[in-house]
């Protein structure tokens, strides 16, 4: 089974039918196995994009209630590593959840990462130094 890491964007996209990759997130997520992996962080970041909508976080915190959503542990003794990351991709200037994402991929062997962030994920490698599988194929207009 290809585990697969989801970022914030899609979450929000999925829980907002006015998103304009909500179509396209919805699509993808026929396509691929659950349950998708993910971090607070991400959560943290999902719920306070949607904040003007209760049912959105409701059925956010749901999912992970559901096994929709699985949330990986983040022992505190791991932050020396998402320390070390935040400087590798400094010129990034890389989100936090971002940077955990990334942490969780190395850590967890996943190289799919669902995410509409194209601009910093297409530069975050995986631990063997290879781009990410991104989630959904966006095309360009």
């Amino acid at each position: 089974m290809n585990r697969i890491l989801v970022d914030t964007g899609p979450l929000v996209a999925v829980a907002s039918s006015g998103d304009k990759y909500h179509h396209l997130c919805l699509a993808t997520l026929k396509e691929i196995s659950i349950p998708l992996l993910t971090c607070w962080p991400v959560i943290t970041e999902a719920a306070w994009l949607l904040r003007d909508h209760h049912q959105s976080v409701h059925r956010l915190l749901t999912s992970i209630a559901q096994g929709f959503l699985e949330i990986l542990p983040l022992p505190g003794n791991e932050s020396e590593q998402m320390s070390r990351l935040m400087d590798r991709y400094s010129s990034l200037r890389p989100q936090f959840a971002d940077v955990v994402l990334v942490h969780l991929a190395h850590r967890e062997n996943i190289d799919t990462i669902f995410t509409l962030d194209r601009r910093d994920f297409s530069v975050y490698r995986t631990a063997r130094r290879r781009p990410f599988r991104l989630l959904p194929h966006l095309t360009r207009k």
